[in-house]
């Protein structure tokens, strides 16, 4: 098999992972400012760096030949798929074209488990190792790690990789034992502590003043790390995927847990649901996800155990507000900053923005425009200095049907026939 062949069949082997976000990556500068592939920052695919350029990082597996038989994975042992195989010297090769073509400025790579978790590390660390000692490539590379694989292999993938990840896959050991028996969360959560325990250990020496950014022969280890689970394979609600991310980025200080809406597969086991959930539930849980990082939320607040599954028509945050009514409004001229957070519609920096100015003077609905706040959604749960809402405006009824209302019914006429409307643009002279 030619290599435009492997490329075609092992890229699109890697696009269902969607856990390969590269913020928090550092550049790493030589000394001399020379080395292959030095960029400025972060990015995955088609993301952006702080500076505001888009870059791309070369996104494929190793193989996707594999020997578990995850039901929910098109590459599983029993899948019917056209099987591939990168040797470590051709991922490298490959990287390196493509970077000095400007196609990308990094790479993202995983694997399916052949032979053995092991045997299959070392060929993914080979490749990293290559690429930083043999050719002083200083691009972003994110390894896939295996939880399976030995201590030592994955604190070696940790010291030539930026960011590296293990996909938790499901939140219950039960939903694994069912869809992916080989699988065992216990092994992974070891897995992301030995790894959590070593960002930890270098990162104040990274940080120090008089240190390069990213040595590679000093040993610094990856910058963070990731996961990835896969909603609505299994029965699991909104909560226990809420549940689980708390836990990860509590005990584990993970930067990022990624949800990815399950998607037929050719082929499908019988275990497997017939249909994809709505994709606005991967939305929702991101929405979630957010309010726990950086707006303070438990997960006890934005599910409960009436409704553990997030609202649909309308944002976790707007749903809490509305099933907290006794909490608004809120001043915004004397409460903290963190009941501030809890306003429909304010985010972090105005928030922040807010407390700064009324120390000046009283924060008016005025001023909440010039910092481009979304009024209709947060006026009726703020006082400002120049509003107060109505008492109709606090029944959270009244403003469910604002926020979603319910879609309108289409009634078909089959006694009449359909008018065509036609666009005066479309009109020349007469004629169409």
């Amino acid at each position: 098999m030619n290599t435009q062949k492997k490329i075609e069949i092992l890229a699109d082997a890697a696009k269902y992972d969607a856990s390969c976000a590269s913020s928090g990556g550092r550049k790493k500068d030589a000394p001399n400012h020379q080395g292959v592939g030095s960029t400025n920052g972060t990015g995955i695919c088609h993301s952006y760096t702080p500076d505001g350029r888009c870059i791309s990082l070369l996104k494929l597996l190793l193989t996707n030949v594999c020997l578990y038989d995850c039901h929910y994975c098109i590459n599983r042992r029993s899948s019917n798929v056209r099987r591939a195989r990168f040797t470590p010297q051709e991922v490298v090769q490959l990287t390196l074209d493509f970077y000095k073509r400007n196609y990308v400025e990094g790479l993202f790579l995983s694997s399916g488990i052949v032979r053995s978790a092991d045997y299959t590390m070392e060929q993914v660390v080979e490749v990293a190792r290559s690429l930083r000692e043999d050719h002083d490539f200083r691009g972003y590379i994110h390894l896939k790690t295996i939880p399976e694989a030995s201590d030592e292999l994955i604190a070696l993938a940790g010291k030539y990789a930026d960011r590296i990840s293990i996909n938790i896959e499901l939140p219950q050991q039960q939903s694994l034992d069912h869809l992916a028996p080989e699988k065992n969360l216990s092994r992974t959560r070891e897995a992301m502590g030995s790894i959590g325990e070593k960002i930890a250990e270098f990162k104040p020496r990274a940080s120090k003043p008089n240190t390069p950014r990213r040595q590679r022969k000093k040993g610094l280890f990856a910058t963070g790390q990731s996961t990835q689970m896969i909603v609505g394979a299994d029965a699991s609600n909104d909560a226990t995927f809420l549940e689980r991310a708390g836990d990860l980025y509590g005990n584990f200080k993970l930067n990022r847990v990624y949800y990815s809406a399950f998607s037929p597969i050719p082929d499908a086991s019988q275990r497997l649901p017939l249909v994809s959930p709505p994709l606005v539930r991967e939305h929702r849980l991101y929405q979630a996800d957010w309010l726990m990082r950086f707006y303070g939320y438990s997960v006890n607040e934005i599910t409960t155990k009436e409704q553990p599954n997030l609202d649909l028509d309308i944002d976790p945050k707007l749903s809490w507000a509305l099933r907290n009514r006794e909490f608004f409004p809120i001043d915004i001229n004397r409460a903290s900053r963190e009941m501030l957070y809890r306003i429909p519609g304010l985010g972090v920096r105005n928030a922040q923005r807010i407390t700064q100015m009324r120390r000046h003077f009283p924060v008016s609905t005025s001023d909440l425009i010039k910092i481009r706040v979304s009024l209709k959604k947060a006026l009726p749960f703020m006082i400002t200095a120049d509003h107060q809402p109505a008492r109709l405006e606090i029944d959270s009824e009244k403003l469910r049907a604002i926020y979603a209302p319910p879609p309108a019914q289409l009634e078909m006429n089959f006694t009449q026939t359909p008018s065509i409307q036609v666009p005066k643009s479309a009109v020349i002279g007469g004629e169409f």
